[in-house]
């Protein structure tokens, strides 16, 4: 009978083995596509971050892995995540206006501040109270705001009225920069940022507007620029979402949901729009070491831009309404919640 005790302690053993097994095998992976280059902090550091909280949280029974190169073009991350090419993604808001239109508040000229954590801080507030139900499609974990961008002039004279704008020749994001350009008279090459350094480096245009500090080290066109001028409140900003796929998303327990979800909303913004503050700092640096000089815009020159620019809030507004959202509401509680969450800063 010995025997048969010894079997079935064996066989018990390999169940717990097998079972053990099974459940290690069962942890969930998500494949979290980034757009960026490779080397970009947010493939590098910030997605990886996430990760690393997502495992802690889950136990391992969550954890993700991020391609060597992005699985679809940056303007289709949501189709790229819905269709389950992968499973989660970042994406810039400026791509899926056709989808949502509330987190696009924070593009709104002459509301953005440095302080990007502040903001991003503020639009998931401002998500929750106001827009929760945009994302139709995908599981929105969370959204951020990164440094707004400045107006650079590359020739001696600073860039500080509107007459000095409309003696040049500008490089624009696409979009609201470009036509606020417009509007006030100023001859407009727009284009994405990755080519920014095409243009102004080759003398194209003698000004550019749309880069945070940041970007114009990352373009490599600090060499081109003479001086850049700062406004009370920043002339743009943008945000970005990031979200999952929703079948994926209910593969996961309610319990790890949440536990995610704990990791992911305003503390994945907040660590991921630092990684830009830190990087304009160290980009301010440069440009001292470069010459750049930093001057403050004259108040009525603001005043004139936000003006031209008004149109832009305008169209924001009564899209929330044709919506059915609270825009003037959204708009307002936004400005608020970074004015009270810059304190201190």
């Amino acid at each position: 009978m010995r025997w048969i005790s010894r079997f079935a302690a064996t066989i018990g053993i390999a169940a717990v083995a097998a079972i053990s097994s099974g459940q290690a095998e069962a942890a969930t992976r998500l494949l979290v596509n980034c757009f960026w280059p490779p080397q970009h902090y947010v493939c590098k550091s910030v997605l990886p971050t996430w990760g690393k909280w997502v495992e802690e949280a889950t136990e391992g029974r969550v954890k993700i892995s991020i391609p060597p190169k992005s699985v679809a073009a940056p303007p289709e991350q949501w189709d790229a995540v819905a269709k389950g090419i992968a499973d989660a993604a970042p994406q810039f808001n400026g791509f899926i206006q056709n989808r949502i239109t509330g987190p696009l508040v924070a593009m709104n000229p002459f509301i953005a501040t440095v302080d990007a954590q502040a903001m991003s801080s503020a639009l998931w507030e401002t998500y929750q109270k106001y827009f929760p139900d945009e994302y139709d499609g995908v599981h929105l974990l969370s959204m951020w705001v990164i440094t707004p961008a400045e107006l650079y002039s590359q020739t001696d004279k600073p860039l500080n009225s509107i007459e000095d704008l409309k003696s040049r020749k500008i490089w624009a994001l696409p979009g609201t920069l470009a036509l606020t350009m417009k509007n006030v008279g100023a001859g407009v090459v727009a284009g994405p940022a990755v080519q920014a350094n095409e243009i102004i480096s080759r003398g194209v245009v003698d000004a550019h507007v749309g880069l945070s500090p940041t970007a114009v080290r990352d373009f490599q066109v600090i060499p081109y620029t003479k001086s850049m001028t700062k406004f009370k409140k920043r002339i743009y900003s943008t945000s970005f979402s990031f979200f999952v796929n929703e079948d994926k998303w209910a593969e996961i327990s309610p319990e790890d949901q949440a536990k995610i979800t704990a990791v992911s909303g305003k503390k994945f913004a907040r660590m991921a729009s630092e990684h830009w503050m830190r990087k304009d700092a160290t980009a301010l640096e440069e440009f001292k070491k470069a010459g750049i000089k930093i001057i403050d815009a004259d108040p009525a020159f603001e005043a004139a831009l936000a003006e031209a620019a008004e149109p832009f809030k305008k169209k924001w507004l009564a899209k929330m309404e044709s919506k059915g959202l609270d825009g003037q509401g959204a708009y307002d509680f936004y400005i608020k919640r970074i004015q009270e969450l810059s304190k201190g800063n």
